[in-house]
């Protein structure tokens, strides 16, 4: 795409508000990459950094890698749905050629894609995962999907999906198949992730042979964090370090119990969350899991094969499928099949090794360009419906 652009992007959270996970690191790899190819991009945002902190109710405007990114007065949130009173008002005064709408089911993407409709400008749509009721008052989401927010990926003019399982969720939801974009995302240069330095061992009192199975993310149902302490309830010699912001599912408090259990006590490790991703932990790690009943991608398992972690993933996690065989140990969404794969990578030496190398080699294919160019393919597919209809 030769033309300079004009896009917006209306999401319900930005950098640095990594505590929303991947996808807030994602959007600001793809942002500063399109920003890159010449395209000009504005962000409409909320002043949310996690579930927790009480937002902003100022608005502040920023340059963030080359981006425009307005965070909008906040002073009223739901978890990561956030109030922003004056989005009606900064969207009158918004030209885009384009919008990207990512996100579902919060104010800002809500408000954003009904203007898009009313005004007649093309968006295209990025559930994040987010399509699918599932996990929380799934009830209420299926009444706001069919009332508030009725219509809105079927009247994008073209649909984002990072992975072929948040795709099969879009046709589910009325989207016909050729106006959906499988995107995916990349994987981090693997020259980019800090060397490990023993340093989080060290801080832990954990043992330097010991071995270690690394989480990194949310702190929340569905990301199979149960079947990690039954790892460790099963093998005495095992440590679980665990990395992320609470979601307030109330698997914090599974955590808490298990490290109190006397048959897992001082090997249950809960790191508070930090202001940037942990990338330095992935090196310290024997094997990193996400043991997740549903991811759209699943970014935190790219950054541990970057860092030459192996990998132990399910196949209900999108990025799964960007792992060739030798590369990751992809199994069921089932405890015995996780609590085994597990269990095996630990005690065998030759497909730690395997799995390291494979991981790197994934990293290496998986490149950003490419990402960024299927992004504006959708941009551009979404130019051409507004054509059509001219």
């Amino acid at each position: 795409m030769e033309e300079q652009l004009d896009i917006l992007l209306a999401t319900p959270a930005y950098w640095p508000a990594h505590a929303f996970g991947g996808p807030v690191v994602a959007s600001r790899e793809l942002v500063r990459r399109i920003v890159e190819r010449g395209h000009r991009v504005t962000v409409l945002t909320t002043t949310l950094v996690d579930v927790a902190t009480r937002p902003p109710a100022r608005t502040r405007v920023d340059v963030v890698d080359g981006a425009t990114v307005e965070y909008l007065a906040t002073p009223l949130r739901y978890r990561w749905m956030g109030i922003t009173p004056t989005l009606p008002g900064r969207l009158r005064r918004l030209r885009p050629d384009v919008v990207h709408v990512a996100g579902f089911r919060d104010p800002v993407t809500t408000t954003t894609a009904a203007w898009c409709r009313l005004r007649g400008i093309p968006y295209v749509f990025e559930p994040l995962g987010m399509l699918r009721p599932r996990l929380r008052k799934v009830g209420l989401k299926r009444i706001f999907d069919a009332s508030v927010a009725r219509g809105i990926p079927q009247a994008a003019a073209a649909v984002v999906a990072v992975s072929e399982l948040e795709a099969a969720d879009v046709v589910a939801a009325g989207v016909p198949r050729e106006r959906i974009v499988v995107r995916g995302l990349g994987f981090p240069d693997p020259a980019s992730m800090p060397a490990p330095t023993g340093e989080l061992r060290r801080r832990l009192g954990i043992p330097s042979d010991a071995p270690t199975v690394l989480y990194v993310g949310r702190i929340a149902a569905g990301k199979g964090i149960e079947h990690l302490l039954e790892v460790a309830r099963r093998r005495p010699d095992v440590h679980v370090v665990l990395a992320g912001p609470d979601d307030r599912h109330g698997t914090t408090a599974l955590v808490e119990r298990a490290q109190r259990e006397t048959a897992t006590a001082g090997r249950i490790h809960l790191l508070p969350p930090t202001e940037r991703p942990p990338l330095a932990l992935y090196g310290e790690a024997t094997m990193f899991a996400l043991a997740s009943a549903g991811d759209s991608f699943g970014m935190v398992a790219a950054e541990a094969a970057a860092a030459g972690t192996p990998v132990v993933l399910t196949d209900r996690a999108g990025v799964s499928v960007f792992f060739r065989d030798d590369e990751a140990l992809v199994v069921a969404d089932e405890r015995e099949a996780v609590v085994a794969a597990i269990v095996r990578v630990l005690q065998d030496d030759a497909l730690r090794a395997q799995l390291a190398a494979g991981g790197l080699r994934a990293a290496r294919r998986s490149s950003w360009d490419a990402v960024v160019d299927a992004q504006l393919r959708a941009y551009e597919e979404a130019l051409r419906s507004r054509e059509r209809l001219c």
